[in-house]
């Protein structure tokens, strides 16, 4: 892509993170940023709550991406983005979780900087950190866990995915994106050795108000996710924090809050 003359006005690319879900979980640098917005393109994932915080007159785009349907693919954003700002427009590009968690935006700073268009990075809570403290499971513990891993449960080639050791006792293992194939990854866990007693929760809309935490030993992950109809954003978490006593702080804090 060519670059710019020297003396035309490039605007600058704001990757921000808009955390879990809850706005006050925002960084004041995305929230500063999101309310002197003048073009703001965003994920399905970035609740409505967040969207408010937007001026009226900013410009919304949405690239709301879902299985098997996307409003616009990746390309195509990369290009927007690049775009918008030759223009000389300043846009924030507004990610659910974190920019750099699975959320493309290495793939996004790197087509504006071969576009000479400048990028900054504003991270946000990420899905999993957020999922877990509202749900008061802690992804290291003292004696339950001193490893975390992340993967991407909707890869392509799942089944020649190799997951030998992300998970296990004194390991949590954390699954993005792993609601549609929940069954094929329990399958495919325990055919690489993990135990299908292991505990496992679902925590599904964390840090909203329609948030649910779910729980079943690894072999029953795909009916507990069928028989509860989850539903994305949710996330998999599989280990021994996933299990009581651990676990019972969740329900131990609704209870001192009703």
């Amino acid at each position: 892509m060519d670059k710019p003359p020297p003396s035309a006005r490039i605007g600058t690319v704001h990757l921000v993170g808009a955390g879990p879900g809850d706005p006050d979980l925002l960084t004041l640098r995305a929230a500063q940023l999101i309310a002197q917005a003048e073009i703001i393109v965003h994920d399905g994932l970035v609740s409505p709550e967040i969207m408010a915080l937007a001026p009226d007159g900013a410009r919304l785009v949405s690239v709301a991406k879902q299985r098997a349907r996307h409003t616009m693919n990746q390309d195509a954003i990369n290009a927007l983005l690049v775009a918008e700002a030759l223009a000389g427009h300043d846009v924030i590009r507004l990610k659910g979780g974190d920019p750099f968690i699975f959320g493309r935006g290495g793939e996004e700073a790197e087509a504006c900087c071969a576009a000479g268009v400048p990028v900054q990075v504003v991270p946000g809570i990420s899905a999993a950190s957020g999922a877990a403290a509202a749900a008061l499971l802690p992804l290291t513990h003292r004696g339950a866990s001193s490893a975390v891993s992340f993967v991407a449960g909707q890869c392509r080639g799942l089944s020649e995915q190799d997951w030998t050791g992300l998970a296990g006792h004194g390991r949590t293992l954390v699954i993005y994106m792993g609601v549609a194939t929940a069954g094929a990854i329990a399958d495919k866990l325990m055919a690489d050795g993990l135990d299908p007693a292991i505990p496992v929760a679902v925590i599904e809309n964390a840090t909203r108000p329609e948030m649910r935490v779910l729980r079943a030993p690894l072999a029953g992950l795909d009916a507990l996710v069928a028989d509860h109809a989850v539903t994305s954003p949710a996330l998999i978490v599989v280990g021994d924090v996933a299990a009581a006593p651990v676990s019972a702080l969740f329900e131990l804090a609704k209870e001192a809050v009703q």
